[in-house]
C-alpha cells in the first residue's frame, strides 16, 4: 500500500501506534466478478506512444518544394493556377496548383526570401530577400529579368505600383527604395525613418507612398518630390508599426502596432483622425474591405476585430484559440480569412462574427495567405515548410 492512508478516526496511519494496517480474507464482505472484455481500452497514446497519428487535412493540394519555414505567398492576378512562395531556405518557387511537377525554383538569393509579389498585370514576379536584393522574374517565361540592389539592408517587404512596373520596398536599414522594373533602375531612395521599415504601400490611386517603421512612426511620401509628412508621438503609436492598409479612396491609412493600438490617419494632413482601441497585444495584420467601410484587424491577443470605419467602432469580435498572424478579405465578399499560431486557417463571416469554416492541415504557425485570381482557392504558407491550397468557392 503506497503513500499514507487515514484510519477511521481520521488520524494518519503513520501516527498510529499499531503500525501499518492490512486487509485479510476475513474482512472481505462481497466479491464482484469482472469481465475483462468489458473494461475500457487504454488510451491510444498510452498503448502505442511511438505511432504518429496523421493530422486531419482539409487542403486539396500541398506544395512541398521548400526545405524550411515559409514566410511569403503570392498568387498571380491573371493566372488562377500560378502561385509563388518564399522562405527561410533562401529560395523562392513558382508552381501550379494541382501540378505534379516540383515547380520552378527561383535561384539566386543568399538569404531568406522574406517577401514576394506579382505585378498588377501578372507579367512579373518580384522576390525580396534579407540579402538586400530584389529579383524580378518574367512570370510567363520563368526567366529572371533583372536584379535590383539597394543599400544592402535586408528587404522587409515589397509592393508593385497598382498601375505600372514600379517596385517599392522597405529595408531593415531604415531606407525605402523605388525602382523602375522595366528599365532596371533605381528612381529614388527615401530616408527619414530611424529604424527598420516594417510595412508600406502605394495608395490605390498610385499617387502617395506610406511607410511604417519600428521607430513608431508613419511617413506619408510624395514620390515626385521626395517630401514627407511624419506622423509620430501622441496621440499616435508608442511602439513599432507592424502593418498598414490604405482605404480604397486613397484618403486614410490604418496602422497597427506592437503597442496593441490601431490608428486612422488622414493622408492629406497627417492628422490622426481616430484611434481604434480594443486589442490587448501586438496587432499583426490589418485589412480594409474592398466592398464596404469596414476593416479587419488581427492580434496576438487571439482576436479578429471587424471595425466600422465611419463610426470608428467595432462591429464584432471573433475569438481564436491562439494569436493571429495574417488576414485576408476574400474578394468583395463579406468573408475574412485568418491564419493563426495554432496552424489553423479560419473563415469568418464579418456580418455575424461567426467562424464558418476551420481549415486544418498545417502543424505550425501560418505566416501568410493569398487567394487565387478566380477567388476559388486560398493558399497558406507555414513554418511547417508547406504551402497548402484550400477550396473557398462557396465564399465568393
Amino acid at each position: 500500500m503506497n503513500g499514507a492512508s487515514r484510519n477511521s478516526s481520521g488520524e494518519d496511519d503513520y501516527d498510529s501506534d499499531e503500525g501499518e494496517v492490512f486487509l485479510d480474507e476475513d474482512d472481505v464482505i462481497h466479491e464482484i466478478p469482472i469481465d475483462e472484455e468489458e473494461l475500457p481500452d487504454r488510451d491510444d497514446e498510452e498503448m502505442d506512444s511511438d505511432v504518429d497519428y496523421e493530422e486531419a487535412d482539409d487542403s486539396f493540394y500541398v506544395f512541398k518544394g521548400h526545405t524550411d519555414e515559409l514566410y511569403s505567398v503570392a498568387c498571380s492576378p491573371t493566372d488562377a493556377s500560378l502561385v509563388a512562395t518564399g522562405g527561410k531556405d533562401d529560395r523562392g518557387f513558382m508552381w501550379k496548383v494541382g501540378s505534379q511537377d516540383s515547380g520552378l525554383e527561383l535561384q539566386g538569393h543568399r538569404n531568406t526570401v522574406s517577401t514576394l509579389s506579382f505585378s498588377s498585370d501578372g507579367q512579373f514576379l518580384a522576390t525580396g530577400s534579407f540579402d538586400g536584393l530584389i529579383q524580378v522574374w518574367d512570370a510567363n517565361l520563368g526567366r529572371i529579368k533583372c536584379t535590383l540592389e539597394g543599400s544592402g539592408g535586408g528587404i522587409e517587404w515589397l509592393k508593385w505600383h497598382p498601375k505600372g512596373h514600379l517596385i517599392l520596398a522597405g529595408s531593415e536599414d531604415s531606407s525605402v527604395w523605388l525602382w523602375n522594373a522595366d528599365k532596371s533602375i533605381s528612381l529614388d531612395t527615401f530616408y527619414g525613418h530611424a529604424s527598420s521599415v516594417t510595412c508600406g504601400d502605394f495608395s490605390p490611386d498610385g499617387k502617395i507612398i506610406c511607410t511604417g517603421s519600428d521607430d513608431a512612426s508613419l511617413r506619408i511620401w510624395n514620390p515626385k518630390t521626395g517630401e514627407s509628412i511624419n506622423v509620430r508621438g501622441h496621440p499616435y503609436h508608442t511602439d513599432g508599426l507592424t502593418c498598414l492598409s490604405i482605404t480604397h479612396d486613397s484618403t486614410i491609412a490604418l496602422t497597427g502596432s506592437k503597442d496593441s493600438s490601431v490608428h486612422m490617419v488622414n493622408l492629406a494632413t497627417g492628422r490622426v483622425i481616430s484611434s481604434l482601441v480594443s486589442h490587448s497585444d501586438s496587432v499583426e495584420c490589418v485589412g480594409v474591405s474592398p466592398s464596404s467601410h469596414w476593416a479587419a484587424t488581427g492580434s496576438l491577443d487571439q482576436k479578429l476585430i471587424i471595425w466600422d470605419l465611419e463610426r470608428s467602432s467595432p462591429r464584432c469580435t471573433c475569438e481564436h484559440d491562439d494569436g493571429i498572424t495574417c488576414l485576408l478579405w476574400l474578394g468583395v465578399s463579406r468573408y475574412v480569412a485568418t491564419g493563426s499560431i495554432d496552424g489553423k486557417v479560419r473563415i469568418w463571416d464579418s456580418l455575424s462574427g461567426s467562424c464558418v469554416r476551420s481549415l486544418r492541415g498545417h502543424v505550425d504557425v501560418v505566416q501568410s495567405l493569398a487567394a487565387t485570381a478566380d477567388q476559388s482557392s486560398l493558399v497558406s504558407v507555414s513554418n511547417d515548410g508547406t504551402a497548402r491550397v484550400f477550396s473557398i468557392s462557396e465564399f465568393k
